[in-house]
């Protein structure tokens, strides 16, 4: 076909014939992407991602395709069974109704077995970078499509995924995939800032406590420039949010003073060595994997050495005493930036503050490079407290290809998350 001219695809045999653009997006997919290609298994790098890994390349551009038949206990980055059963069933203690979790839980047993039987799980995802965000390569909407048409054609037995769409930042990309015949399945809700709203109080010239009330009530309305808000992001789609009020970033630098009073310091990649790594996974894993859920990326001392040493992640955290006690690492693309690893020592008291200061850092950053940061899901009153917005996030699913069991599956999944999981989301503000 047409559009299969220009798509390229590589695997461990082959990727020595791929000529990596000589550009900054190139050399950070070469990367990220080649030892992981390399090693026997991803699980090398990522204790409980089990997949196929390819490198596409699309009119040069290269992205990550992973390949899936099975696997169910696969972190949900790979596996849309664990997304939408397991980790689903593991949230259902946030609604703190037992009854609610009872039924909720015996309807996701229910549709948990139907999805197996229909293989769930035999997938193939498009532009998976193996952690939560996805954010998009210089690669057209258009060549997009066609880059799924060439994958049906590839792979007639996979339901064809693409993660992390929402109409705020991946506008045309999202609706090249309704134009496509994707369904758009709910998978979250996601939270956006943009770094410029907060640059008044990462100069230090935020509105103090007493003035932040004066102004909202006398005009209703917050001081902040709309303009501010708007930029470019994937695709080149203009993005406009609304402006981050003076009390979100009264709080933002209230957090930020925390640093100092409890006796930290800010260090930044060139403070961070290869030793550090062991510390780095103990810090995400505190947070991540033991408060939150073992469904998440399970990142190892692998992955995190390889970031530090190539600077596949923008690594920053707060010591003290020389002890590292919180961490972030972070990549940016198209004027967007993402931290897919975050944690802290969560045996240190809470009244500490290290989530708080931690995150006044990463809003810091994106302040200061007048990035929009994607905070991903979770903690929802939190970052509205200063200034994120909410947003849904969709993955696009490409099943017209297969059995009528199959699509039913998938369409009986995107009627139940508009019908109960969307409202439950929205009205929690998870």
């Amino acid at each position: 076909m047409s559009g299969a001219v220009g798509i390229h695809f590589y695997d461990e045999k082959n990727i020595s014939d791929l000529k990596w653009p000589d550009t900054e997006y190139g050399q950070y997919a070469r990367n990220y992407l080649l030892p992981l290609l390399l090693a026997p298994s991803v699980e090398q790098y990522i204790n409980n991602v089990r997949t196929r890994l390819l490198v596409v390349t699309v009119d040069g551009v290269p992205l990550p395709v992973t390949v899936n038949d099975e696997e169910y206990g696969n972190s949900y980055v790979c596996s849309p069974y664990t997304h939408f059963v397991t980790y689903a069933r593991e949230e259902l203690a946030l609604l703190g109704n037992r009854p609610a979790e009872a039924v909720l839980g015996g309807l996701l047993s229910g549709i948990g077995s139907l999805l197996r039987r229909v293989h769930f799980n035999r997938v193939v995802q498009v532009n998976n970078w193996l952690v939560s965000t996805n954010l998009f390569p210089p690669v057209s909407p258009e060549r997009l499509k066609q880059l799924m048409q060439v994958l049906q054609q590839r792979y007639p037995l996979h339901v064809l995924i693409c993660r992390s769409l929402n109409d705020a930042t991946t506008g045309p990309y999202l609706t090249a995939m309704r134009e496509q015949g994707c369904k758009l399945i709910p998978s979250r809700q996601i939270y956006l800032l943009h770094g410029s709203g907060h640059q008044a109080a990462a100069l230090g010239e935020a509105s103090e406590a007493a003035s932040v009330d004066a102004d909202e009530g006398a005009t209703g309305r917050t001081s902040q420039p709309s303009s501010l808000q708007k930029g470019n992001t994937s695709a080149g789609h203009t993005l406009s949010l609304p402006p981050v009020p003076a009390k979100a970033r009264w709080l933002v630098k209230r957090d930020r003073a925390l640093i100092a009073k409890q006796g930290y310091v800010v260090c930044g990649p060139e403070d961070m060595c290869p030793e550090d790594a062991a510390r780095i996974k103990e810090l995400y894993d505190m947070l991540y994997i033991d408060k939150y859920s073992a469904c998440n990326p399970q990142l190892n001392e692998s992955f995190i050495h390889a970031a530090i040493v190539t600077g596949t992640l923008e690594l920053h955290g707060l010591r003290k005493n020389g002890r590292l006690d919180a961490i972030l690492g972070f990549f940016a693309r198209d004027g967007v930036m993402t931290a897919p690893l975050f944690g802290y020592d969560t045996s240190q008291p809470q009244k500490l503050g290290l989530y708080r200061m931690l995150s006044a850092v990463l809003i810091g950053i994106a302040a200061e490079r007048s990035l929009l940061l994607h905070e991903s899901s979770g903690v929802g009153q939190f970052k509205r407290n200063r200034g994120a917005v909410a947003e849904l996030e969709v993955m696009a699913v490409y099943d017209k290809h297969l059995s009528l069991g199959v699509r039913m599956c998938w369409t009986l999944l995107e009627k139940l998350l508009h019908v109960i999981g969307v409202p439950i989301i929205q009205r929690m503000k998870l």
